[in-house]
């Protein structure tokens, strides 16, 4: 390096180190520390009321989803008492139970036509009891 800008540079140093130091101690402005540590404080502050309305704002939440279910569990109840009176009085309405579905009832219809059927063929046989046997 040449011998003048290295000169310029020790002179720019040696000049604002102490105008530095003079302004610090002045006191005209707080250490870094300090108002780093305030900062820290106020920001502390903060978060603990951030986390109160917050803590606030869920009790709310979770009280306005109670009220809501409340409502519905309240209305379901009131239609499932409504729906048992219906079924009671459907069934007081009925003369009779059904005692037998459709399909038994096929099964029970075509079972008599089949007992029916044999019987007519054992009366139609006659009361003799004949071998019959096939002429060649």
């Amino acid at each position: 390096m040449r011998k003048g800008p290295l000169c310029l540079m020790m002179l720019t140093l040696s000049i604002v180190a102490p105008a530095h130091g003079e302004e610090s101690a002045e006191g005209g402005s707080t250490p870094l520390s300090l108002s780093a540590g305030g900062q820290i404080t106020e920001l502390q502050h903060r978060l603990k009321a951030s986390e109160q309305q917050r803590e606030e704002l869920s009790k709310q939440l979770q009280n306005t989803d109670a009220e809501r279910e409340s409502a519905q569990l309240s209305r379901l109840r009131q239609e499932n008492q409504r729906l048992k009176l219906q079924l009671k009085e459907a069934q007081a309405s009925s003369p009779l139970p059904r005692l037998l579905t459709d399909q038994q009832q096929w099964f029970v219809i075509g079972a008599g036509v089949a007992l029916l059927a044999l019987l007519c063929g054992i009366f139609a046989s006659g009361a003799t009891r004949k071998r019959r046997q096939w002429l060649n």
